[in-house]
């Protein structure tokens, strides 16, 4: 699924409107690319929009990376890695990671890959920027590219027992 209401390339992907009936003039607070999963705030006040998107929120994802990653890439994503952004080298600044256990999503309905491609590991990652897919980008900067992004947070909304595709309302964010 895009992460947007309009598809300007008129590809035959799903798009957010064919999931609910949303008021007119709703728009996404940040995007996940097509490959990645989890938690999308939605909203009719550009306001609101802006102040989600700015540097004050903690956006939390959990990423299944490819092999067993250590302690060493954990401090390297904490303390920010050298990225490609827009053509040119960009270092993140310091965030928030660490490893988790696996949090038993449900399986993709495009499968990643299985066992047989070796072992894998999940870690939290926790930023307040958003570049264009920085996450992904980080954990390849340490040797350990993402194979399942999901973001499970922001600010202080969690996307919890939400189901795949599920909606809910939320009063107030800020």
């Amino acid at each position: 699924m895009i992460s947007q209401f309009i598809n300007p390339a008129k590809r035959k992907k799903k798009l957010l409107g064919d999931l609910y009936n949303f008021p007119e003039g709703t728009m996404a607070i940040g995007r996940l690319d097509v490959p990645s999963e989890g938690l999308l705030l939605l909203t009719t006040d550009g306001k609101v929009s802006a102040e989600i998107r700015s540097n004050k929120f903690e956006k939390e994802y959990y990423v299944q990376v490819d092999g067993i990653i250590t302690q060493k890439e954990i401090e390297q994503l904490k303390n920010g890695v050298e990225i490609g952004f827009s053509g040119k080298k960009y270092t993140t600044k310091p965030g928030k990671a660490f490893i988790i256990d696996d949090p038993k999503f449900p399986v993709r309905s495009q499968k990643i890959r299985d066992e047989r491609h070796g072992p894998t590991s999940w870690v939290s990652i926790v930023i307040k920027e958003g570049k264009f897919r920085q996450v992904r980008k980080m954990t390849a900067a340490v040797g350990f590219p993402t194979l399942r992004l999901i973001r499970v947070r922001i600010g202080e909304i969690k996307l919890d027992d939400l189901e795949i595709s599920g909606v809910k309302e939320v009063d107030c964010f800020m």
